[in-house]
């Protein structure tokens, strides 16, 4: 009777992976579908364009045109920070191509919007709050006396008159 272990077939290795090796094959399908033929592109994004250019603007997708010759890169933009990587649209370009090694992409086009997706729905401000009464300041001012420390005092006085503001609204 053999004591050797069950395994799968698929060799096993010893010790910890590193990420990359993880990450690369799913970065490249998904880069793939979109149209990223250099994954590079998506993974260091920052380290290719610059990290002003990074922060205000990011890589959607790449599209060929029917020829296969030159390609559109699509950048979604923060709407106020797209009329300055509009006049950087030819050095993105460049360095886009740089890091292809030819020149695959033709143009570069903006998609203005927030970089997390579509703003949230404004909020109603807050209603203002009105002014303590005479009276919310002297019971205030009358509570905290014994406090020795003159900026704290002064602190708990505008907070006390605030809370009993409050309490006569409700």
């Amino acid at each position: 009777m053999s004591t050797k272990p069950i395994t799968s077939g698929a060799r096993r290795s010893k010790g910890f992976k590193r990420t990359a090796t993880l990450l690369q094959p799913r970065i490249k399908s998904v880069g793939s579908t979109r149209g990223f033929a250099v994954s590079r592109l998506l993974t260091h994004w920052a380290d290719i364009v610059g990290a002003d250019i990074a922060r205000a603007a990011r890589p959607v997708d790449v599209k060929y045109g029917k020829a296969g010759l030159g390609a559109t890169l699509t950048l979604l933009v923060k709407g106020a920070e797209a009329p300055m990587i509009e006049m950087q649209k030819d050095r993105i370009r460049d360095t886009v191509n740089a890091c292809y090694g030819y020149n695959a992409i033709q143009k570069v086009r903006l998609t203005q919007t927030a970089a997390s997706g579509f703003a949230e729905p404004a909020q109603a401000p807050a209603p203002a709050q009105p002014d303590p009464s005479a009276e919310a300041l002297a019971k205030a001012s009358q509570t905290a006396a014994d406090v020795e420390n003159t900026e704290l005092r002064q602190a708990l006085e505008a907070l006390g008159a605030r809370v009993l503001t409050q309490q006569k609204l409700k």
